[in-house]
Formats: structure tokens, sequence, C-alpha cells
């Protein structure tokens, strides 16, 4: 009688039982060798294993800004050490009846200036403000794109909202005229995600690609995961940073009905004041921010101009409230510490701090203490100053300009100061480098991100040495 073919099933497991035998026959041989005193073969190298690499080290080469202290990094750095404030009154739109009135707009751009006319009308301007970073980040770090490989080119952008006055405006379209009258271009517009798509399709960066929407921890949270992408070498060239335009009608109203926004309208250069015991809420505002960041190997091979390393990134979660930080700051500090250790540093290697400092008063006070807990007495040695009390919060892009602030510390040996810091809090007793830039050699520098939600994320940034 013929044999039956085996089925396919039946092959499969004759033979796994074959490798289980000789694996459990190859122990027990060893076993007994081991038993009569010979040596034991030395194991092969696991196959797993092969090509493996240590963590690539990652560096700064170029940097981009659209702020409300002006359109470049060297006008943005300029004002900050001078300690001006780029807040006004609001003109992107009717705020009549608000408790808020000011905010920090961008002021003189035009998307023009950086695009083709007919783009301008098809994007958002939280899109315009990213693509105008972006190439002057580029053309700052000397990339040319056209010798790079566009698959080992990623981008991670951070925004908390995406194309709001854009969405409001469609909004009354619909209302006024009918849906049938929108533009076409209305869902490309405000969808969060098309910062970053529209970076990949201008610049032909055919890598990672990436959005970070966790509120205002979403830029330094877009430039740590462009940190582990390029550590984990999956790219070679990534721009990371964020973007935000959401000073509009509904967007401003929503922060004023939570009362976290100042009301101090008459005087707006002095509203945004962290730290401050007079505080009483935060300044709106817009702009965006890029980082280029490579593998040293990258950069190094191509003879970049290196500013910085993005040495470390911690990135935690309250779970504790929708809105407020948790009171003792423990998840604070747990994105402080893990950004520290992920640098190879001690907190007491820590040379300066650029706070989240949003200029209300639970935030300031939970991050002092969240400090304090984390640094010890070193706690009361340590600089540290908010961006914010200048520029107002930038909600998801605010991690990246602060960022820069910590890059052209390093870079340029001088802290900007803290301004409007008039009047002590008893809760906030550490050095907020009032009012004053100060000279300083900053070979390490933390930068803090704490966003709604109750999203945590910290970077370290170092100077480059070789």
């Amino acid at each position: 009688m013929m044999r039956q073919p085996r089925s396919r099933t039946e092959r499969q497991a004759e033979a796994v039982t074959t490798v289980v035998d000789k694996q459990i026959n190859d122990l027990l041989g060893s076993i007994a060798k081991e038993e009569r005193g010979e040596p034991s073969p030395k194991p092969r190298p696991s196959r797993a294993g092969k090509g493996k690499r240590e963590r690539r080290r990652v560096v700064i080469t170029g940097m981009g800004a659209i702020t409300p202290l002006g359109l470049t990094v060297d006008e943005y750095w300029q004002a900050l050490v001078e300690g001006k404030s780029g807040i006004g009154k609001i003109t992107l739109c009717d705020v009549t009846g608000l408790t808020c009135q000011i905010a920090g707009e961008v002021k003189g751009f035009d998307p023009h200036n950086y695009m083709e006319y007919k783009a301008t009308r098809r994007r958002a301007r939280f899109s315009h403000f990213i693509v105008a970073s972006t190439r002057i980040a580029i053309e700052d770090a000397g990339l040319n794109l056209s010798r790079e490989k566009a698959e080992r080119m990623g981008v991670v952008v951070g925004n908390g909202i995406g194309g709001f006055p854009e969405a409001e405006e469609g909004h009354l379209v619909l209302l006024e005229r009918g849906g049938m009258r929108l533009t076409p271009f209305f869902m490309p517009m405000v969808l969060p995600n098309m910062a970053a798509g529209q970076i990949s399709l201008i610049f032909g960066l055919k890598g990672f690609s990436s959005t970070i929407t966790t509120a205002c921890a979403a830029a330094t949270q877009a430039i740590g995961d462009a940190l582990e992408v390029i550590r984990q070498n999956k790219a070679d060239v990534m721009v990371a940073g964020g973007t935000e335009a959401a000073i509009s009608p509904t967007g401003v109203a929503g922060f004023c009905v939570m009362k976290a926004l100042t009301t101090r309208n008459d005087e707006p250069t002095k509203a945004s004041r962290p730290f401050d015991a007079k505080r009483d809420g935060f300044v709106p505002s817009e702009g965006a921010g890029v980082l280029i960041l490579e593998s040293l190997e990258h950069a190094l091979r191509r003879g970049a101009r290196i500013y910085a390393e993005a040495a470390g990134v911690g990135i935690s979660s309250d779970a504790y409230h929708v809105t407020a930080p948790d009171a003792d700051g423990s998840g604070a500090i747990r994105a402080m510490q893990w950004a520290i250790e992920d640098a190879n540093l001690k907190p007491n290697e820590i040379d300066y701090i650029n706070a989240h400092g949003t200029s209300t008063p639970i935030n300031d006070r939970i991050e002092t203490q969240a400090i304090k807990t984390l640094f010890g007495d070193y706690a009361h040695q340590l600089p540290i100053s908010s961006t914010k009390s200048m520029i107002g919060h930038l909600l998801g892009a605010s991690g990246v300009v602060e960022g820069i602030a910590c890059v052209k510390a390093i870079t340029e040996g001088i802290i900007h100061p803290t301004i409007n810091y008039e009047y002590p809090d008893p809760d906030c007793d550490l050095d907020y480098v009032p009012n004053v830039a100060r000279r300083k050699d900053v070979k390490a520098a933390l930068s803090n991100s704490f966003g709604f939600g109750g999203q945590n994320a910290c970077l370290v940034f170092k100077k480059f040495e070789e």
C-alpha cells in the first residue's frame, strides 16, 4: 500500500521535534562532559547581536525660529539677552469681551518669503511658521539636501492644536454660506500632522516622520523622539521642532474661561512674570522653531559646524489631573531625572535650567518645588530663567524655542533673564536670573516642558566635545 504524502503541518511538527531533540541531546552531552571534567565548548556568538552598535551621539548643526521677538535666531536671542518683551495687544482677531486681550504675536512675517504664493493659500498659519523655520534651519546647517539620502532624513514636529484659526473660519463659512463653500484644502490645512507632512513634501524628506501633540510638552518631546531615531540608526538627519498659531477668538476664550490667562491687559510687556508673587496667568503666543539634529559621524563627515550635543531626554506622565500638575511635582521630577541620567550626568553637573515657567500661580510653585526636591541644596546655586517672561507661552512650540535658548546659552556663555521679576514669592525662592542677563560658562543645560494631561518632557543639551 502506497504511503500517503505528509501534510505541511506534519512536516513542520517533525522539523520542530528534530530541533528540540538535538538541543536536548546537546545539553545532556554538555552535562556529561562537565561531570567527566572535560571542558565545555565555547558558545558561538548570537546572530541576533550581530551588527549591533553603540548608541550614536547626536549633535545640533542648524537652528531656525519665528517668534514674537524676531524672524531669525539672532534677532530672537539678542532680544532675550536684552530683556525685551514681545507681548502686545491682540491684532489677529477680535477678542472683545474676553478677560485676556494680549498675546505674543509674530510681527512682520510674510509667508511668501519662504514659499510659493499658491502654497501659502493652501496651508494654515502654523504650517507657514514651521516651513519658514525649517528653511532657515537647513540653510543654517549648510545642508545640501540633493547630496543626502532622502530615506535617511526625517521629521518630527510638535504642536498642540493645529490649524485652529482656520478651523474656526471654516465653521463660519459653513454657518453663513453652507458647507459646500468650504475650500477643498480645508482638511489638509487644519490637520495637526500637516506641519510635518509639508516639511517632508517641500524638502523631500522620505525617512521617519511623526507628529507629537502632547500639549505644551509637544516640541520638547518631538526633539527627544528625533534624538532617539538617530541614536537607533534609523536616520542620519532629523528636522525636529514645533509650531503653534492658535490666537483666535475661540482659542483665547477657551483659556480665559479656565482662568489660565493673565488679565493684566493694561501692561502687556509686564503681564508675563514667572515666579513673581503677583503673577496671574500665562500669555498666549504663537511661533515656531526647528533644530537640525545629526548623528555625530554624519556631521563630522560633511564638516558641519556643531552648536551643541543633544544629550538626554526624559518623558513622564503625572497620571493625576487633566490640567493641574501633581502637587508633589513627582512627574516633573521623574522627567528631569531621566533626562539627566540619559545624558550620563549627575544633577550637580547641570549648569542652567530653562524652566517651563508659565507665570501661572500653581505651575511656577510646583516646578520650583520639583527642582528643589531633585537637586537638593544645589538647587539654590542653579541659575534658572523663563523664556516665557518675554515671549509668552507658545503652547506646543514653546519647547523648541526654549531649547534654542539653551543652545545659545551654551555657545555664547550668557543666560538670558527672567524679566518682570519684582516681588519675591516665598514659595519660589530660587535664582531666577531676575531682569538682567548673566555671564556664565554653561556646559550642560536642562530644558523643562510640562503640558495639560500631565505630559512632562525634558531635554539636556551639552557643550560639544569630541
